[in-house]
């Protein structure tokens, strides 16, 4: 594998957010563009609820495995271990967000784990390369 699958990532888990602010809006009343975050606040639709919840938790994600993937990058850790963990949290960010929004809570938080130690696997072999 090459640096170029966590790269592509990076760009999957950028995007993330868009999609799930996509679906909040497509499942709650007629969109007002002129207040999106008070259109947000009015919704009573469950789905458009838990997949705005998902695009909030997908932007408070990235910064730190951004960080994970370019520090390990950076530090020289073997770029398989890179991918295998970029891939894997994707993987889970997408369900994290399929979760949430199906209303599977005990699911979504076993996903959420699940991309929290990729990421903290990433930081950590970054933090184990420099020693």
């Amino acid at each position: 594998m090459s640096m170029t699958i966590a790269y592509w990532c990076l760009l999957a888990a950028a995007l993330l957010p868009y999609l799930w602010t996509s679906l909040a809006k497509a499942n709650g009343q007629r969109y007002d563009n002129r207040d999106p975050r008070g259109w947000q606040a009015r919704q009573d639709n469950p789905r458009s609820k838990a997949a705005y919840a998902a695009h909030l938790n997908a932007f408070e994600a990235f910064p730190a495995f951004a960080a994970g993937v370019l520090g390990a990058q950076m530090a020289g850790v073997d770029t398989g271990w890179i991918d295998v963990l970029a891939l894997a949290f994707i993987a889970f960010r997408v369900l994290h967000g399929v979760f949430y929004i199906a209303g599977k809570a005990s699911l979504r938080s076993a996903v959420w784990a699940g991309g929290f130690a990729c990421t903290v696997a990433l930081l950590v072999l970054a933090a184990l390369a420099t020693i």
